[in-house]
């Protein structure tokens, strides 16, 4: 796909991001890999505003045009392309079942099969660092390189996949384990979880699960 193209789904994954629940205004922010770099939503404008130029191209360097004002957390989008050459795409948000647990701090460990989908047999929760640092940045990078999706503590969490469709499917998932995770909480001190034996087994079987049409 042409550049006008793949900003124009950036938008409509963002619509749908909104959509589904997943995210409250602008708080969030999606990327997809283009060429020596990667578009990016832009700050501070509201979803359904947005039109394809507006998005905003950010090179591998770091840098973009002097006209243009990417989401203020470009960086961590950035670590997620230098950390993963197989996954071209990112989105980030604030869903508030995900943030629910990354303020507590905890990882959502296998508590279903599905939580396979990342790649890991549980959803790690990185440090918490100051939106918009390389601190962040570098948290970030260190995560996505062994789970395909993170919880950022007292911030939110991210989901990264070989194209948009699939990441936002996945960030979806997340959000759906972080509200069982929530639900049994409350009910046992300690959660029932799978064996790793299990998980790995699991793992092996996703290796070909998801949505097939790739971008």
């Amino acid at each position: 796909m042409n550049r006008e193209q793949i900003a124009q789904e950036i938008i409509e994954t963002c619509l749908k991001m909104n959509a589904l629940g997943l995210n409250q205004g602008t708080s969030g922010n999606i990327s997809a890999r283009y060429q020596d770099g990667f578009l990016i939503t832009p700050s501070g404008i509201a979803y359904e505003k947005l039109t394809p130029d507006q998005i905003v191209f950010v090179s591998y360097q770091g840098e973009y045009a002097a006209d243009k004002v990417p989401s203020s957390e470009w960086h961590f989008h950035l670590s997620c392309y230098q950390a993963r050459s197989d996954l071209n795409a990112v989105v980030h948000n604030h869903a508030v079942n995900a943030t629910a647990v990354s303020i507590l701090n905890h990882a959502i460990p296998a508590i279903h099969y599905m939580v396979a989908v990342t790649g890991t047999d549980h959803v790690p929760c990185i440090p918490y660092a100051t939106f918009g640092t390389t601190e962040l940045a570098d948290n970030v990078k260190k995560g996505i390189t062994y789970s395909k999706a993170l919880l950022m503590q007292h911030h939110g969490m991210i989901a990264m996949e070989a194209n948009l469709e699939k990441a936002l499917w996945l960030a979806n998932e997340i959000e759906i384990l972080a509200q069982l995770y929530l639900k049994v909480l409350p009910i046992m001190e300690t959660v029932p979880v799978l064996s790793r034996a299990e998980m790995q087994q699991v793992l092996e079987k996703f290796k070909g699960y998801g949505l097939r049409r790739e971008k």
